[in-house]
């Protein structure tokens, strides 16, 4: 059996650390991955945890969080050793690494260095350069980390405002995925009547999901038809009430813009509509929560050609395109 090492700070993890770990693991029999993190690091520790768990699922993931100096102290080596001996369940065979590190890690553990393309010809990203501009770079962000840098735009507003479609022209410009409304998916089958709370819990629950779920295929930027704010918003418009837990789920689910849909366009009536005359009232509702939230908004007017050309600016504008 041989065994292996990789260790990194993954702030945030790449392609290029991709390569390596798979790598490694073809190379040796069980890998041993250390993430290393500071309570100060950009990105939280137990999220790069989480995502190096998922990029090498047969290696043993090790978290060290000790206060290590930076390379210019002049013990950094000696407690970089005494840190890795203290983490480790034993020394392994190798280490493999992309930097010069590696040579002087294994000749103070007693392990054989394994280059790993030092060039990084193969994979060209730092994360260095990939935090400058994650956006521009999003081809080497792994699909488990793409939905934290991912901009998410609401399309938000009063029934029969357009937004169903501006949510599919949009996202059909930027060539990526959207999120529908599941609302309208799930009550297709009570003939488009919401009961009570248990149909508000589970199109809150549904939309979450969906939205969580489509963040992985997003290309840059996830369009979703509708939030969860939108949906406490009903909730009281029909009950009277919303559940506690909407309202801190929807605080959590935050949002880099909302494209607020006016209602100066013609209603146009089916079996999930319920408001014609009082879109204004709702429309007010709606703006009075993204407001209480300090939430990013953009009012949408005119034609259905301004609606959308002022859209995709502002989208362009979000993502610096």
């Amino acid at each position: 059996m041989t065994s292996g090492l990789v260790l990194g700070r993954f702030i945030p993890p790449h392609l290029g650390h991709q390569y390596l770990i798979d790598f490694a693991q073809q190379y040796v029999d069980e890998l041993l991955l250390v993430v290393g993190t500071r309570p100060t690091d950009s990105i939280a520790s137990e999220l790069r945890l989480e995502w190096i768990k998922e990029m090498a699922p047969r290696a043993r993931v090790i978290h060290v969080n000790d206060e290590n100096p930076e390379e210019t102290h002049p013990q950094y080596w000696q407690i970089w050793e005494q840190t890795l001996r203290a983490a480790l369940p034993f020394i392994p065979d190798y280490i493999f690494a992309s930097e010069d590190y590696g040579w002087k890690l294994a000749e103070l553990l007693g392990m054989i260095y394994i280059p790993v393309n030092h060039p990084r010809t193969l994979v060209p990203i730092s994360a260095t350069r990939l935090r400058s501009n994650p956006l521009h770079y999003w081809q080497y962000l792994p699909l488990v980390v793409r939905p934290y840098y991912a901009k998410r735009v609401c399309i938000y507003g009063p029934e029969s405002t357009g937004k169903s479609t501006l949510t599919i022209d949009l996202a059909r410009h930027f060539q990526t995925v959207f999120v529908e409304e599941y609302a309208r998916g799930l009550l297709d089958f009570k003939n488009g009547r919401c009961d009570d709370l248990e149909d508000i819990n589970r199109i809150a629950r549904g939309q979450r999901a969906s939205t969580e779920a489509l963040a992985r295929q997003a290309n840059r930027v996830l369009f979703c038809d509708t939030d969860l704010l939108t949906t406490t918003v009903w909730s009281n418009v029909l009950f009277g009430t919303c559940p506690a837990w909407l309202y801190a789920a929807a605080d959590e689910m935050n949002y880099d813009l909302y494209l607020v849909t006016d209602i100066d366009v013609p209603w146009v009536d089916d079996n999930q509509r319920f408001f014609k005359n009082e879109r204004q009232e709702f429309m007010d509702l709606c703006l009075q929560a993204l407001r209480e939230r300090n939430r990013p908004y953009l009012m949408i007017s005119g034609s259905w050609e301004k609606r959308f050309a002022r859209a995709v600016q502002a989208v362009e504008n979000l993502l610096g395109t």
